[in-house]
């Protein structure tokens, strides 16, 4: 393989993915700053690359001398100048918002080197939507990696009309390097290729809960039992991607759409989730309690005892 040209990466956004993609980029070899303007934010991110290193030694049999390198690759900062001042890729994974998203990239615009490649990891919004303001249009892309990037190792690679060629070669050549299998979207679309498919679901899933139809633990039951192998189900996925990024995805294209039921489904985020400190995996709350959720112990998915038919058939009952 060529030379590697992206070594120096700088994650914007030291939330669930961005720690893992700065963690993960580390891992591979790369020399990593994580930014985050908010204390808070940098403490959660420091906390999470510490479970990482945990599951990389689990998961992936990473030895103690691995993890130790990993550790000298990656810096924390709160210094937007400082952060990128030596960045060959920028990757942008701040909350799905397009204000905050904006408002990183005009703070951040003067202060890049002349050849940083900027990526967004935004999973609904469009790279169009930020060319102009990067300062940078040509040399901006799309970048959007799945959740659990250690094992779901997908990236959807998404141009805009004025990404250049070659800064689509460097982008791809990096996921490999990281190991990544790099998906081209052939069109512009919200959502790219997984999200397209996984939001319907999800968000079908909350109108489930938000309309009394079911509980998040019979939605999961149904998925994983119909997915057989599947590790998650739709609220275990939720948990996964934090309730914060689920909350501004159902509200931005709920207020877009004008979806009356999207909109709902957000406000229940917000009111039963974010303003009672669940935010999933993170937190150790969300629709489950972590480490130990429910639908991951025995028995979840077993046929019940014939005791339980009378609870079944009074939640099935219409009053």
């Amino acid at each position: 393989m060529s030379e590697q040209r992206l070594r120096n990466v700088v994650v914007l956004g030291a939330g669930v993915l961005g720690g893992q993609i700065g963690w993960h980029s580390a891992y591979k070899g790369k020399t990593v700053v994580i930014y985050d303007p908010f204390p808070d934010g940098l403490a959660r991110g420091r906390m999470a690359v510490e479970r990482y290193a945990e599951i990389y030694k689990v998961d992936l049999g990473a030895a103690d001398e691995a993890i130790a390198a990993t550790r000298n690759r990656l810096t924390f900062s709160s210094d937007l100048k400082t952060a990128v001042a030596n960045a060959d890729l920028v990757i942008e994974a701040v909350p799905e918002d397009p204000e905050i998203k904006n408002k990183v990239y005009r703070d951040m615009a003067p202060l890049l080197p002349d050849h940083t490649i900027i990526a967004t990891n935004s999973s609904t919004l469009l790279a169009r939507d930020f060319a102009d303001v990067t300062g940078r249009p040509e040399k901006f892309c799309a970048l959007h990696f799945a959740n659990m990037i250690w094992a779901l190792n997908i990236v959807e690679v998404m141009a805009h009309p004025g990404t250049t060629r070659d800064t689509l070669t460097a982008i791809t050549e990096f996921a490999i390097e990281i190991g990544q299998v790099p998906l081209p979207v052939r069109k512009e679309q919200n959502g790219y290729i997984l999200n397209s498919w996984l939001n319907a679901l999800l968000n079908a899933s909350m109108t489930l809960i938000v309309d009394g139809v079911a509980t998040p633990q019979d939605v999961d039951r149904s998925f994983l039992i119909a997915n057989r192998g599947c590790r998650f189900g739709p609220f275990g996925i939720m948990d996964m991607v934090g309730m914060r990024t689920c909350h501004h995805v159902a509200d931005h294209w709920g207020t877009i759409n004008n979806d009356t039921q999207m909109l709902a489904n957000a406000a229940y985020l917000k009111s039963n989730m974010l303003e009672n400190g669940r935010l999933g995996m993170e937190s150790g709350e969300g629709f489950y309690s972590y480490p130990n959720p429910e639908f991951a112990r025995p028995g979840f998915l077993d046929v019940p005892s014939i005791d339980a038919v009378p609870r079944i058939v009074d939640l099935a009952t219409l009053s």
